[in-house]
């Protein structure tokens, strides 16, 4: 007994007795020939991976290609640059559709604006992107952190050799502790997909933006639309009571066997014609107030109450354009294009760091005992801490291939930006040339319109007088339809064209900065009849963004009375 409490007294001692220096120096030598040896593996990496020592120290530490804007393929000027309706100086676009000034226009964006349920989409992809980057930026810490405990009760064989190293065949094992490892960056590869990951945020918020462009431009372009059916509707109704008129006189002749019934079957042909015309007017009127609804985020209904009847938003001669270089920074989908193919710049950099070792630092330390009460002893402490690494070898290319990939996806990627330039710059020009030539086109119509109603009224009263056939206000009535058509499409195609240049030009998604929602300010107020915004979503309740997407639009159905 008294042996075994000297024994204990003794280990008591040993345990709090200090450390011999030579332990403390033979500690030290041990981690400075660590760091020197992880220092040699460093240099050793960077001779057999294929980044350069001084390109390595110029990128910050880091492998891989650093990004630049690749150039992209700009006009100097606009082809129409020299039109007197065409203005090169700065423009703020940010509110465009109010130079319509058209109360009933606002009021469809504006909720449009708030309901539309693929900008809300949009909103969660940059959501995703930002929860995505956190989960980069965690990368940069240590990886593994984990707290680890445990028990368990063991038995070993009798039977194995060596029986004397386990006195005890039953026993108890109580663990608990804390692990942690820790994969050093010291070739840029988490640096490299943190930068990765804010491209991709930018890219989520452009695309966002690019669907705000999108959807004012689909809205005013489909109200415009509606407008110019309805013109179109009128135009035909207005040839429809003047055929019926000249059918009257055709029948009132018929009768009295003046003339014979061809003239009859020619004037009821006309009148039916027309009314067909009227009739698939109806159908294209009715498909675009549904394309609307859909736009503004509500199911189709009846919008007629709403919108009334109105003529064509009346566009102004001029617009200011700016110059084609401008497009790079002023359209979102440029400048979405152009974040892709720098987040995937980044991935070459990422694939060229498994050319090189892993470093890591693993340190574990924690208590273990046969008992629950000695866990937390200092006699039962137990920890280790030094570093690893992990180099691929004998990859079979597997690694070169990688980043053979990466390389011409990101070629792919600059191509694509280089071509959603060259797009942007078509797609001005197409909305350039229609909005100029559709005013002389509106123009010329305008006059063939009225010559043609001249020339039905006095082909008219010499029929009715006897002094011309039938089949000469026939053909009139029908050229005179056809031109009555022609200029509302022309009328439209001016509002059309505008819209386009602003919508080209990447206008209006400047409408995401306001905070208040209040971006009509300059313009003309929203009709009253406009249903109003739904109000906006808390993002403290998770649950009622979940539950907004399906039940979006529902609030803007316009009761009947």
């Amino acid at each position: 007994m008294g042996t075994q409490r000297a024994w204990r007294h003794r280990r008591r001692d040993h345990s709090n007795a200090p450390v011999p220096a030579s332990s403390v120096k033979a500690a030290y030598r041990s981690s400075a020939l660590a760091l020197k040896q992880t220092f040699l593996l460093v240099l050793l990496g960077l001779c057999c991976g294929c980044t350069p020592l001084g390109e390595y120290l110029s990128n910050g530490f880091e492998v891989g290609p650093d990004y630049k804007r690749p150039p992209a393929p700009v006009a100097s000027h606009w082809i129409d640059a020299d039109d007197a309706n065409v203005r090169s100086e700065d423009v703020d676009d940010s509110y465009w559709w109010g130079v319509f000034n058209d109360p009933i226009l606002n009021g469809l964006i504006q909720t449009a604006y708030a309901q539309n349920l693929t900008v809300r989409e949009a909103g969660f992809r940059v959501l995703r992107s930002r929860a995505r980057l956190g989960i980069s930026i965690g990368e940069l810490f240590p990886q593994t952190q984990v707290m680890e405990g445990g028990y368990k009760r063991e038995g070993v064989s009798v039977n194995v050799a060596n029986r004397f190293a386990t006195p005890n065949r039953w026993f108890s094992q109580w663990n608990y502790g804390f692990a942690m490892a820790w994969e050093l960056d010291f070739w840029g590869r988490f640096r490299r997909a943190v930068q990765a990951s804010e491209d991709v945020l930018d890219a989520s918020v452009e695309h966002y933006d690019a669907a705000l462009v999108t959807l004012i431009g689909d809205v005013a372009s489909t109200y415009v639309q509606i407008r110019t059916i309805q013109q179109q509707i009128a135009y035909a109704e207005q040839s429809l009571a003047l055929q019926k008129q000249s059918l009257e006189i055709a029948t009132a002749k018929f009768k009295g066997g003046a003339t014979t019934e061809v003239d009859v079957n020619q004037g009821q042909s006309d009148v039916s014609n027309t009314e067909a015309l009227i009739e698939q007017l109806q159908i294209n009127l009715r498909q675009a107030t549904n394309q609307l609804c859909i736009l503004m985020g509500m199911p189709p209904t009846d919008l007629s109450e709403m919108l009334g009847k109105g003529p064509i938003p009346t566009a102004p001669p001029e617009v200011v354009v700016g110059i084609p270089a401008d497009l790079i920074r002023r359209r979102p989908d440029v400048r979405r294009a152009e974040r892709l193919a720098a987040a995937q710049s980044e991935e070459i950099g990422i694939a060229e760091s498994d050319f090189y070792p892993q470093i890591s630092l693993n340190g574990t330390i924690g208590w273990s005992a046969e008992h629950p009460g000695g866990v937390f002893d200092r006699e039962g402490f137990l920890g280790s801490i030094g570093p690893s690494f992990q180099w691929p070898i004998l990859n079979y290319g597997r690694i070169w291939n990688n980043v053979q990939v990466q390389d011409a996806r990101f070629q792919e990627l600059v191509a694509n930006y280089q071509n959603t330039v060259l797009t942007a710059g078509q797609d001005v020009e197409n909305g350039l040339v229609t909005f100029l030539r559709s005013q002389k086109q509106a123009a010329d119509s305008t006059r063939a319109v009225s010559a043609e109603l001249a020339a039905f009224q006095e082909a008219f009263a010499q029929y009715k007088g006897g002094l011309t056939d039938y089949n000469r206000v026939v053909v009139i009535q029908e050229r005179l339809v056809s031109r009555q058509q022609s200029l509302a499409d022309a009328q439209g195609a001016i509002a059309q064209g505008l819209i386009q240049v602003y919508r080209s030009l990447g206008g209006g998604w400047q409408i995401r900065l306001q905070p208040d929602g209040n971006f009509f300010m300059p313009l003309a107020s929203p009709s009253p009849d406009v249903p109003p915004a739904p109000a906006p979503l808390d993002d403290e309740n998770p649950q009622e963004i979940q539950n907004a997407a399906p039940d979006a639009g529902t609030v803007v159905i316009p009761e009947s009375n």
